[in-house]
């Protein structure tokens, strides 16, 4: 089955007792045995529960991987990750990472032992340059689009430079979407997923998901989800799997109005910059041409006039919404310095290029033209 057919089916066999198309949602916290130890195959919702087990599994297929496991947030399923290495560990870190990664990474596992240093930029050699460095290198993580500045990485070639044995490949794949990128078919061990955008895909659930390219590979990772209690509720299981059914169409929509808007955008005045790879003058643009089905719903603008700019935009714009986060159906604008990159350094984010006018947008699926009319009123 294609990837649509998948969306809506798999995991989702409508009920054998009643004939509902739509699965129940299983609330249950706990579970009749026959006796003691014998069951059928549930015993407490902590370690297992038929609603989340129908969202892994789609989640599985999507990714083309063999094992899902899903989470109470993506920095839930990201802290996850993190705790299968050991103090004295070396993780490799994409150069430009969301911020609760890189605030996760620096505050709270720096501190418990891992050893962390940065690739200096996208390019697989210098994946393979960092790595040498590290005394007991175990993990690569990268992002492809990052955030916020939309760089795109060849996962493959970075897969290609760094697999070895005792190295795993992590993919933050949240920007792109099984739809548009499979991180698993280019090398990678590990799909990580914040499953609050666009998966879900309407800003009323919380998730997040760990894909792995084989079943034993995600052993760990189950163990975890069941042991530190990560788990999402089946409500918030139920409302991802009921945003999955309707990706593939959302994400057409969102990458239209996004190439809409960054062509318009690309000849109006008060802009420095205008980041879509979707633009031909992207640097990665050949590179996502290849890997993505297209080219993402996110662009990031620089006012020219800097934080002053950015914040009068922000406040001015009246269909994109100024908030936190991205992927739902409604536009959304944010300042990353003042939000979602906080916790850098200001000298690290104008070093990677996040200066103070720096806006990021989620395009939605609204009416291209009513988006470009927006921004054009704000930039007036």
């Amino acid at each position: 089955m294609k990837f649509s057919t998948r969306a809506i089916h798999t995991g989702q066999s409508a009920d054998p007792s009643t004939g509902a198309v739509i699965p129940p949602l299983y609330l249950s916290t706990t579970y009749q045995q026959e006796s003691p130890g014998v069951h059928k195959g549930y015993e407490y919702s902590r370690s297992q529960n038929p609603t989340r087990e129908s969202l892994e599994a789609c989640l599985a297929s999507l990714e083309a991987g063999e094992a899902c496991a899903a989470f109470c947030s993506g920095l839930a399923a990201t802290n996850a990750l993190l705790q299968m290495l050991r103090p004295g560990d070396g993780f490799v870190a994409g150069h430009d990472l969301y911020g609760g990664t890189f605030r996760l990474l620096n505050t709270v596992f720096k501190e418990w032992g891992l050893e962390v240093v940065r690739a200096e930029s996208g390019e697989p050699e210098a994946y393979k340059k960092a790595l040498a460095s590290l005394k007991r290198p175990r993990m690569v993580w990268l992002e492809s689009p990052t955030n916020p500045l939309l760089d795109i990485v060849d996962i493959k070639a970075v897969c290609d430079a760094v697999k070895r044995d005792s190295v795993q490949v992590v993919v933050d794949n949240t920007f792109a979407t099984p739809y548009l990128q499979q991180p698993l078919a280019l090398g990678a061990d590990y799909v990580m997923h914040s499953t609050t955008k666009y998966l879900g895909g309407h800003s009323d659930v919380i998730g997040g998901a760990v894909i792995a390219r084989t079943a034993e590979l995600l052993e760990p990772i189950r163990y975890l989800q069941n042991t530190a209690g990560l788990i999402p509720g089946p409500m918030d299981c139920y409302l991802v799997q009921r945003g999955l059914k309707t990706l593939a169409v959302r994400m057409d929509r969102h990458c239209g109005n996004a190439a809409q808007l960054a062509e318009a955008l690309s000849g109006m005045n008060g802009l420095a910059r205008v980041i879509y790879p979707g633009l031909p003058a992207h640097p990665g643009h050949a590179i996502a041409k290849r890997q993505m089905r297209s080219f993402g719903g996110m662009i990031s603008i620089e006012l020219a006039d800097g934080f002053e700019a950015a914040k009068s935009f922000c406040t001015k714009v009246k269909v994109f919404a100024l908030a936190e986060s991205l992927g739902g159906v409604e536009s959304l604008c944010s300042h990353p310095p003042s939000m979602t990159h906080a916790s850098v350094a200001p000298e690290d984010r104008r070093a990677r290029g996040i200066s103070d006018g720096f806006v990021r947008l989620s395009v939605g699926i609204e009416d291209a033209d009513d988006l470009i009319a927006d921004v054009q009123q704000a930039l007036a």
